[in-house]
């Protein structure tokens, strides 16, 4: 199967993306090459990226607005700690084409007062196209709605099969904190 279209940003996280509110920064967990480091860093972000091999992340190593961490998120303590956490966090946590379980508590908390978590990946089913195949791997029906029941407010969720860039059973979804006494948030459109 080809990469290339890991090159460009998914179409998701650039619907939902919303440009930089004054100083906010994004979270991009398994970063991979950057493609949704370089989507927020045009529309003004700071970011902070994390994959356990950075070496696709070089082109922003001059970048003082891109703070790269190269980090093992299986199998070490969670890289961020509470350096970032609090009344900050993040305006945007940005996760695809990757699943870990126990990290998914820690990313929606992660998301600040008006912050977006922007989250897609491969859902059960998507192993009659290939890998990944391994269920520990692959979302339940809804699971990403149930992470963030209670926490966040959902502004948009799919779950099924897309047939570009390749076939593939994806679940994926928008959810935003609210800011305390705010009105609910509009749909993007």
């Amino acid at each position: 199967m080809s990469h290339a279209h890991l090159d460009q940003p998914s179409p998701w996280v650039a619907r939902f993306l919303p440009p930089d509110p004054a100083g906010g920064r994004v979270l991009d967990l398994a970063a991979g090459g950057g493609r949704h480091t370089r989507l927020a860093r045009a529309r003004g972000w700071a970011v902070t990226a994390v994959d356990i091999e950075v070496a696709g992340l070089a082109a922003f190593a001059n970048d003082a607005a891109v703070e790269i961490l190269a980090a093992d998120l299986e199998n070490a303590p969670w890289p961020l700690g509470g350096r970032r956490f609090g009344a900050r966090g993040f305006g945007a946590v940005i996760v695809t084409n990757y699943l870990h379980r126990p990290l998914l508590p820690l990313l929606v908390a992660a998301v600040a007062a008006g912050g977006t978590l922007i989250y897609e990946t491969f859902a059960r089913g998507n192993e009659a196209f290939g890998k990944p195949s391994n269920p520990n791997f692959l979302l339940a029906p809804g699971e990403l709605l149930e992470t963030v029941r209670g926490q966040l407010t959902v502004v948009a969720y799919e779950h099924g099969k897309v047939e570009a860039p390749r076939a593939a059973v994806i679940q994926r979804i928008a959810a935003v904190r609210a800011m305390p006494g705010a009105a609910p948030p509009a749909l993007p459109v």
